[in-house]
């Protein structure tokens, strides 16, 4: 790696922007994917802990972690995604109380530009720790992370059909406070949640919310069978629904690991705003509907709690989350994208940062109040831009 002038590193390669292409070599770590220490009893740290090696997916370390009687607090969507890699781009799941993928992270370990072998941990170094872990591969080849546990638990999983835009605008924080992970897809037409999945904890063998057997959700009818996210596909890739208890990782993602995730072949887009404007910016967009529509599978909107690391979406500010999954036709959503981003820049809209957008550096840099203290850490990182590429150099550098 030393001898590499430049170098990218790939996860599981679930990025649809650019922000691992390389002109020169690329780093797979696929074959990396082993736990490496499993302390389940605590005594090293407040909390037990598994460390696992930089290639691991999380399809490949929750069936483990489960076996063992332990749980990660939160999800993505799809189990499919490597964890250095959702961690290093602040991928999320979802859940009001639920931080992010990388407040899971405790310590990692990295190869930096040069060769050397540096661990980095909340504990012993807090600020450093804040930025190296969103670092967007700006730090070094993350080799191994440390993920901090708690008791495993079992899930329940309920859809519910048409939401009203009214119901979702006078109820949105009881909506979202209705479930442990709770997720609407909407495709912006006749002012309505197509579906809204609640993910519900099984506390002590019961579930003990109301909601559960109820047929009606604030107006939404209970679905009578599993359903995908997007009108008219079938719902064999996803996980189950119809309120069967089920393991924490087969019930947080939507899509079961060995199937196709999501439709296949399509185009991602997500921007983060802070919660309290969750209402106006979902409005924002719904005026969009007409220019929308036509190009877009779903759209996803998902609460996720703040945290302090650097380059998150979420630091500190409670978030929400307008995910758009688009028809595979970049050039239509090149055209659109730039309409939702001045709809959502009252709001200090933040793009994710594996996904589409067309903010140009100058609206983004002002969003992230971290970003001069990153990059000063970075060049003592990497000081001859071993791990850059074209993205970064323009939204970072």
């Amino acid at each position: 790696m030393t001898s590499q002038p430049r170098i990218k590193v790939l996860g599981t390669r679930h990025c649809f922007d650019h922000i691992a292409d390389s002109e020169h070599s690329l780093l797979s770590l696929a074959s990396m994917n082993e736990v490496v220490h499993f302390n389940a009893d605590g005594r090293e740290r407040r909390s037990p802990t598994v460390t696992i090696s930089g290639g691991m997916s999380y399809g490949q370390v929750c069936p483990y972690l489960h076996k063992e009687g332990f749980a990660l607090h939160n999800l993505a969507s799809l189990p499919h995604i490597s964890v250095a890699g959702a961690c290093a781009t602040a991928t999320h799941g979802s859940g009001e109380k639920n931080g992010n993928l990388a407040t899971s992270v405790s310590a990692l370990e990295m190869v930096t530009a040069d060769g050397e072998v540096l661990n980095v941990s909340r504990r012993s170094q807090p600020e450093r720790f804040c930025a190296v872990v969103v670092g967007l591969g700006c730090f070094g080849v993350i080799t191994k992370l440390t993920l901090d546990l708690q008791p495993a638990f079992l899930m329940r999983q309920s859809v519910y059909e048409n939401l009203s835009f009214g119901q979702l605008m006078d109820n949105f924080d009881a909506i979202q406070a209705s479930g442990y992970s709770v997720s609407l897809f909407t495709n912006w037409q006749n002012r309505k949640i197509n579906e809204v999945w609640i993910k519900r904890r099984i506390q002590d063998g019961k579930d003990g919310n109301e909601f559960e057997s109820e047929p009606e959700f604030f107006g939404a009818r209970l679905a009578t069978q599993n359903v995908h996210p997007i009108s008219g596909l079938s719902a064999e890739n996803c996980t189950e629904q119809m309120g069967v208890p089920g393991p924490w990782f087969e019930r947080l993602p939507h899509f079961r690991m060995g199937f196709l995730p999501s439709a296949g072949d399509e185009l991602q887009s997500e921007y983060f705003v802070p919660r309290h404007h969750a209402l106006e910016a979902i409005l924002a967009v719904e005026r969009l509907r007409h220019e929308i529509t036509p190009h877009l599978l779903v759209t996803e909107i998902r609460a996720i709690a703040a945290d302090d690391l650097w380059l998150s979406p979420c630091y500190q500010r409670p978030s929400v989350a307008i995910h758009f999954t688009w028809k595979q036709d970049w050039n239509a959503v090149k055209r659109l994208l730039p309409l939702i981003e001045r709809e959502l820049a009252p709001f200090s809209a933040r793009p994710h940062w594996g996904k589409l957008f067309t903010m140009s550096p100058a609206q983004l840099k002002p969003l992230y109040e971290k970003l001069p203290a990153f990059v000063q850490l970075s060049n003592q990182f990497d000081p001859t831009g071993k791990f850059r590429n074209q993205f970064l150099n323009t939204y970072i550098f």
